[in-house]
């Protein structure tokens, strides 16, 4: 079943991996529906059809990483319970930043930058995407991070610790069942006890790595992850509701250990209190965008890729990031760097 639906993607994928722009044009207008509707994350906002993604995303990310490559770290694909069929890829763009992407100064030096994309095929073409890209882990490299240092420990996202991202197969129902039995208890806290109530330790394993966005970070293990983001998470909001909620909706698909998940949005919280990234607490509610990967090992999860379109939700309580990111470095040499023998 999934390599069906996998299958559409391999030009796609090969021209990516080195990129180019004749072929990646090419393998986008072959696989989008002229037609498709792109949800990509903030600043590019909703796009359609493949010339919207190449010209607001790709060409520009091009042109200030030209040696740029998509290194994929895991690939999966299957019909979710409302038999849409999905595709979902991570890795990370990588190359020599050597000219402004969005505002961001260039380092000269290799630049990695997350990416989680969701794709919904309809008779073998993309009629939806879903994209969040972590632009902020380009401002920390071009040290132009303008808002509050994050908590977790900032790092370039490894892949799956078996390596075995870019062969996932298999039946991924029970791995699905972990994955959402753990959320469900996880929403217990705290509006039915202490943290107790969310039985984490039934769920994640000891040494769970918990890959979170950058403004948030990375945490190694349950304290890791209550610390260095859920505690200060839910002091911030506690009142978090999740997908299948009014304008609220996830798709999920899980093939072998493998468990991924759409949401644009899927959680609607208010900001009631402070403690999280040092946002004020305005009593103002917003709608997150996440897209999320989790790889279950021996019935518990060792493994969570999360990105979350922060920018979207600083955009929605008046704060404009890469306008601030521009004031911090408007003393600062601007336009492309020259090296050398450079591309």
């Amino acid at each position: 079943m999934s390599d069906r639906i996998k299958a559409p993607f391999e030009p796609l994928r090969a021209a990516l991996a080195t990129y180019e722009p004749g072929p990646i044009a090419a393998a986008l207008e072959a696989l989008f529906h002229e037609e498709a509707v792109l949800h990509l994350c903030h600043p590019f906002g909703d796009q359609r059809g493949a010339r919207g993604y190449l010209e607001t995303c790709l060409a520009p990310l091009h042109a200030a990483l030209p040696d740029l490559e998509r290194r994929e770290m895991i690939w999966m694909a299957g019909t979710t319970p409302e038999g849409q069929d999905w595709a979902a890829s991570m890795g990370s763009y990588m190359g020599t930043h050597l000219a402004p992407f969005l505002g961001i100064p260039p380092t000269g030096h290799l630049a990695h930058m997350r990416y989680h994309e969701y794709f919904r095929l309809d008779d073998g073409r993309v009629t939806e995407m879903q994209m969040i890209w972590d632009i902020p882990e380009l401002m920390v490299q071009s040290k132009a991070w303008p808002m509050a240092p994050q908590l977790g420990q900032f790092l370039n996202t490894p892949g799956p610790m078996p390596q075995d991202g870019l062969r996932v197969s298999g039946d991924g129902h029970g791995a699905l069942g972990i994955v959402t039995d753990m959320l469900t208890d996880l929403c217990r806290h705290p509006a039915e006890g202490g943290p107790e109530v969310m039985r984490l330790e039934r769920y994640w394993h000891p040494r769970a790595n918990w890959y979170g966005p950058t403004g948030i970070g990375t945490g190694r293990g349950i304290m890791g992850f209550r610390h260095w983001h859920q505690i200060p998470f839910l002091r911030a909001m506690p009142d978090r509701k999740l997908d299948a909620m009014g304008d609220l909706m996830s798709h999920w698909l899980a093939e072998g250990d493998y468990v991924a998940e759409t949401g644009w949005p899927n959680m609607r919280l208010t900001i009631t209190d402070d403690g999280w990234m040092g946002i004020a607490p305005a009593g103002q509610e917003v709608l997150l965008r996440s897209l999320d990967f989790w790889r279950v090992e021996a019935g518990l999860i060792r493994e969570n890729w999360v990105l979350v379109d922060l920018l979207d939700l600083y955009a929605q309580i008046g704060v404009d990031v890469l306008g601030r990111m521009a004031e911090f470095n408007k003393a600062r040499p601007g336009g492309a760097i020259t090296l050398p023998g450079a591309l």
